[in-house]
């Protein structure tokens, strides 16, 4: 598989290696060796979970607290995705910034997304569903969200999702800034360091 580094620190695209053949298809999603080489660590893998979403459908921007917050191995077993990482670490680089990887049920991408990251996706088709693997299991109270549409992130939906619909819990989420202000995002260094525990370096 190819690993590559997306603009946002601490975020990666995976791109398996796909063996066809007369009767379908085989690939390797998830090589834990693989990505630990470019992490630093291996995933202490808590749980896994599933999502399948009609087109149009976007769920996050989700984060949460730093330590442990959740690191996320994201693919889509079917249909299409546009999937985001926004950095909401106060005090990074690219604080505010995002990019994305196009998960789908054909290159069969992956992405994942380091603690203290925000994630986001839409779905470009109907039946779209999508597999999580996570490093922790989920803690309602340590979980917050920032609302996708706000326009100092910017996220650029596809035309491709048409009219996009969101749960009432991300419509009320707040922007960027009323997190920052209230004291919900991350920062950079509190995630740098768990980073580097993780790594066995602190």
């Amino acid at each position: 598989m190819q690993i590559r580094e997306l603009s946002i620190p601490d975020s990666y695209e995976i791109t398996p290696r796909q063996f066809p053949d007369d009767r379908g298809v085989f690939l390797e999603w998830y090589r834990f060796d693989r990505l630990a080489e470019v992490v630093g660590h291996p995933l202490d893998l808590a749980q896994g979970n599933s999502s399948v979403s009609k087109r149009g459908v976007v769920r996050g921007i989700h984060f949460a607290d730093v330590p442990p917050s959740q690191a996320k191995y994201v693919t889509a077993v079917h249909g299409a995705v546009l999937d985001f990482v926004v950095d909401v670490r106060v005090g990074s680089p690219t604080f505010g910034q995002w990019d994305s990887v196009l998960l789908d049920d054909v290159d069969r991408r992956a992405i994942y997304i380091a603690e203290g990251l925000g994630h986001c996706f839409v779905a470009l088709s109907d039946n779209a569903t999508v597999s999580y693997l996570v490093t922790s299991t989920f803690n309602a109270e340590r979980e917050h969200g920032i609302d996708p549409t706000d326009p100092e992130i910017g996220l650029v939906f596809p035309e491709a999702a048409g009219d996009v619909l969101l749960s009432p819990k991300d419509t009320a989420a707040p922007s960027l800034a009323e997190a920052e202000a209230a004291g919900l995002l991350p920062t950079w260094g509190a995630a740098r360091a768990y980073y580097e525990q993780l790594n066995g370096k602190a």
